[in-house]
């Protein structure tokens, strides 16, 4: 019987070859088959995707799960979508990424001291994976906890991904309870004396962006806030 991946490149080699989740399985097969218009010409990837970044990160960018025409048709994390160009302007302003754009998997942008993972790997019809989905692909993310030996910082996009850390800290005994923890935007959260520190963030989601809750001025002082603390 072998143990758990010792490295983080083989553990997102299992990663995308996952079939935990028929349900998302099928719809990425379906959606990379069918394609957008505006993307006709496009391979799609149509696998589970592949956590992206520094494996020395100090700190950690936990979002929701790959977009259904972004991700899921480039092969990274916030990769050709509107989500990845809010979220990669942010990360170069910062000083995290060494470009502020993300098209495709071979662009050369690389990441500096951070990490982008997810709650679930495959791309969810209406962006909504369920319960059971979500807790299919937990251990992957407790195993890149455990194999990113630097971390400082846990930025989550969202409250699913909020949630979805906080449970992995509940269950390990890190924390008595989620209930201690409020999700704000910005909002800076001490779960342990030698834990990383959590910042939860609004999701650079359209529907977020396009209303005004969250601006690139925001989004910007989250990561700005991160650098200051891992230092």
């Amino acid at each position: 019987m072998t143990g758990p991946p010792q490295s983080l490149e083989v553990l997102m080699r299992q990663v995308t070859v996952c079939q935990r989740c028929p349900r998302l399985r099928q719809y990425c097969r379906e959606v990379a088959l069918a394609k957008r218009r505006a993307y006709r010409d496009w391979e799609y990837w149509g696998r589970p995707v592949p956590s992206f970044g520094d494996p020395k990160a100090r700190v950690l960018i936990i979002g929701l799960a790959p977009g259904a025409h972004g991700a899921n048709r480039t092969g990274r994390m916030f990769t050709g979508d509107r989500s990845g160009d809010f979220l990669y302007r942010a990360l170069f302003q910062t000083g995290f990424a060494s470009q502020a754009e993300s098209r495709s998997r071979d662009d050369g942008l690389t990441l500096s001291g951070v990490y982008i993972a997810a709650s679930a790997h495959c791309a969810p019809p209406d962006n909504k994976p369920a319960p059971s989905e979500l807790a299919n692909c937990r251990p992957y993310l407790e195993r890149e906890l455990d194999l990113l030996k630097n971390l400082r910082v846990v930025v989550t996009l969202g409250r699913i991904a909020f949630d979805t850390y906080l449970r992995i800290l509940r269950d390990r005994g890190a924390i008595a309870n989620r209930a201690a923890f409020d999700f704000a935007h910005d909002a800076e959260h001490r779960t342990g004396p030698d834990a990383p520190v959590l910042i939860s963030c609004y999701h650079p989601s359209q529907q977020n962006t396009s209303t005004g809750k969250l601006t690139e001025a925001m989004l910007r002082q989250v990561f700005e806030r991160a650098r200051r603390i891992a230092g």
